[in-house]
């Protein structure tokens, strides 16, 4: 981004590991927050996740510094008190009492610095389920996410791990609403994000659905749709597209671009509500229209007509997607081993600018010494630290 990033000047200490808290900190960070990640000497144990999890610290932990600590040593302890003491926020997401252990609970850290913002990533906000453990997938099974995504008795969870990225988001919109009231009372807050309450959120759709209908909703693979042409439909050359027709203009385009008077002129397929009523003969007719077009020729028509439809990607199709690459919505990375990449940015646009890079996911402790020196430690005692194994880097 050109000028000044919209958070600078903003520093937070992270205690964080997995998606959720890191999540937290990777929104701020990318709007120009200085992110200080506190890791165990040998890191955190996310970078060493193998299979779904491999690529959680490279995605999340970017625009970060990396502090490598002790923090079961008391002088690493302390030292990240000290470190707090001098920052606005604090983020940190493991299970619920940990960080009071460490000594970096609310209390104990907001009496040292009343200004504090103090964010956790839980499973559960106050209540009966607040002290149980809890993961994305969890959360996605008990909040309803799960059923509704799978078809009837085979629950599914979604294809990322939305409920600890929008959890996360949460997180990050609580911080900012914090600052902001700080600004009036000169004073921080303890906010809590959480898992569970994510879900909920995100099914209250469905929960609407049935307060208003009095009719449960039906899984994703089963529902009825609110559209008569909203489904994948295959193409001559054997591949997939989405098309949604969601609107009588919309289908009125549809049948002028298609040349499809007789469904037109239809009197009986005027409005959605009679489409729908009709989608058992509407869309074989239409399956049947689409399979005379390769996929090439349907998008371009679709897209000619201003109809919504999309080809169906797989996640490794983004990296040559020619919309991200021409508009920064991947940032040219380098992962802490080495190897190149290019990941998402995050998906916000400040005037005509997209936050981008500006420190690449750091290796395990590679900020310590500079951290530790701004705080005024001579070199001679972050090495009798490092030697001692308090410190990593």
């Amino acid at each position: 981004m050109k000028g000044k990033l919209p958070l600078e000047g903003l520093r937070v200490v992270e205690l964080t590991h997995m998606v959720m808290g890191p999540a937290v900190g990777l929104v701020l960070a990318d709007l120009g927050a200085e992110i200080i990640k506190i890791e165990p000497v040998d890191g955190d144990a996310t970078r060493r996740l193998k299979g779904s999890g491999a690529g959680y610290f490279p995605m999340y932990n970017r625009n970060k510094k990396s502090f490598a600590v002790n923090l079961k040593a008391p002088e690493g302890a302390q030292l990240v008190r000290q470190l707090v003491a001098r920052s606005d926020v604090f983020i940190e997401n493991f299970r619920p009492g940990t960080a009071d252990r460490l000594g970096l609970g609310y209390d104990e850290l907001s009496r040292d610095n009343p200004r504090l913002v103090y964010c956790s990533g839980k499973g559960f906000l106050s209540g009966p389920y607040e002290h149980r453990t809890a993961l994305d997938e969890i959360c996605q099974m008990m909040g309803g996410l799960a059923y509704m995504t799978g078809p009837s008795g085979r629950p599914l969870r979604a294809g990322s791990s939305v409920v600890d990225v929008t959890g996360g988001m949460f997180g990050a919109l609580g911080i900012l609403a914090a600052l902001y009231e700080r600004h009036h009372t000169e004073r921080g807050r303890k906010v809590t994000s959480s898992l569970f309450e994510t879900t909920v959120f995100l099914v209250g759709q469905h929960m609407a659905q049935f307060a208003v209908t009095g009719q449960a909703a039906r899984p994703m693979p089963e529902r009825i749709s609110a559209w008569a042409v909203y489904d994948v439909f295959d193409t001559k050359d054997n591949e997939k597209i989405f098309v949604g027709v969601v609107s009588d203009k919309q289908w009125s385009i549809f049948c002028e671009k298609f040349g499809l008077a007789d469904l037109a002129a239809d009197p009986t397929l005027q409005t959605n509500e009679q489409r729908v009523d009709r989608r058992d003969v509407l869309l074989p007719a239409i399956r049947d229209l689409f399979g005379q077009f390769t996929l090439e020729e349907l998008t371009r028509k679709l897209e000619d007509a201003g109809l919504p439809f999309a080809p169906i990607a797989r996640p490794e199709d983004m990296f040559e997607d020619p919309h991200l690459l021409a508009s920064g919505g991947l940032l040219e990375t380098v992962l802490p081993e080495g190897k190149k990449t290019r990941l998402p940015a995050l998906p916000l646009q400040v005037d005509e600018d997209r936050p981008g890079l500006r420190v690449n996911p750091p290796r395990v402790g590679e900020h310590t010494q500079a951290i530790l020196s701004e705080m005024g430690m001579s070199e001679e005692e972050i090495s009798r630290l490092r030697e001692q194994g308090v410190i990593a880097g």
